[in-house]
């Protein structure tokens, strides 16, 4: 009998396979006139009025639930706004259900919530319904849903070939962060996870021509990327001189032998844009904290549909897959 295993969770060709076996059992995917389950996109939509209701769920698993530059609390709230925020809504109201292990120091429960609510003040958004379990042989499992609001949703599939792809920082520092904090690895500077919310900086480049955004979480830019470019029919051509990337992250990835295009991040976004707007979009986000490593990383053809080429350092191109899973589990 056939069997889910690790890597079907990890992004890539695994988790597609997986999803579309479960989704191929459901009749009912979408609200009319919306975009749903089907899509696969970062959200889905219902509409309302003149506007579109946006609605996001992720389950949030992390070991250790304590890692550089966050937590398991900061990163479920961060994540479902930034769901949230490349679909170009503004979030309106969060739920949260908690699984938690037997045994976890009410302390530690104390600081995740602390962080999740830290996030939430940021936007602001609040967290207004949620539920609790608690289960043995786990450490904990946060689920967090969340609902915003647009007047146009912004799709990962309208690339059009002439577009710019942006992303708005360094690329693998949270998988690679937590898989040097699990195997003991120190560098002089510590390498710390991304994981932030984006809203405050999307929504400053929502005036300019955006023609579609994605959250590069698990299977990380390699996944997303050409998630986007089959379902636009695209070509991407990328430039690997020009992929914002940490030296520590470079080191790790080769100590490790993991690519770090093939990792989660949980604080970037990319952003495909208009050729007449991207700049004025790379000066607007490299203003802001979060935007201040923007980089124009690649660009949309017409050649090669569905695929992502790499343009190499050395001046080859090679072909850029869909990983198979995410090669550092339990990092989202």
């Amino acid at each position: 009998m056939e069997r889910i295993k690790l890597l079907h969770g990890g992004g890539g060709e695994a988790m597609q396979e997986l999803i579309s076996d479960v989704i191929k059992n459901l009749s009912l995917t979408k609200v009319e006139g919306g975009i749903g389950l089907d899509a696969l996109d970062d959200s889905a939509t219902i509409p309302f009025g003149d506007k579109h209701l946006v609605f996001t769920t992720d389950a949030y698993t992390v070991k250790p639930l304590f890692f550089h530059g966050g937590d398991i609390g900061r990163l479920s709230v961060s994540g479902t706004i930034n769901d949230l925020a490349v679909m170009g809504a503004k979030p309106i109201a969060l739920a949260s259900s908690f699984v938690i292990g037997e045994g976890l120091p009410f302390e530690d429960l104390r600081k995740i919530t602390k962080s999740m609510n830290q996030v939430c003040k940021e936007v602001p958004v609040p967290i207004i319904t949620g539920d609790t379990k608690v289960m043995e042989d786990l450490d904990m499992i946060i689920t967090t849903s969340g609902i915003g609001l647009t007047e146009k949703p912004i799709l990962d599939s309208g690339m059009r070939p002439g577009d710019r792809i942006i992303v708005n920082g360094t690329l693998g520092d949270h998988g690679m962060a937590i898989m040097a904090q699990r195997e003991g690895i120190s560098f002089e500077t510590e390498l710390r996870s991304d994981c932030a919310q984006l809203w405050g900086l999307i929504k400053k480049i929502l005036r300019y021509e955006i023609h579609a955004m994605k959250d590069p979480t698990r299977g990380g830019l390699a996944n997303a990327l050409n998630e986007m470019a089959e379902k636009s029919k695209s070509g991407v051509l990328l430039y690997e001189d020009q992929i914002p990337m940490k030296d520590e992250v470079l080191a790790a990835s080769e100590m490790l032998g993991i690519d770090p295009l093939s990792v989660a991040n949980e604080g970037k976004a990319i952003i495909v844009t208009s050729e007449n707007d991207t700049e004025k979009i790379l000066e607007t986000m490299k203003k802001t904290r979060l935007g201040r490593d923007a980089s124009i990383i690649g660009e949309v053809t017409e050649k090669d549909k569905g695929r992502v080429i790499m343009e190499t350092r050395i001046g080859g191109r090679k072909i850029l897959s869909k990983p198979a899973g995410d090669p550092v589990p339990r990092v989202c």
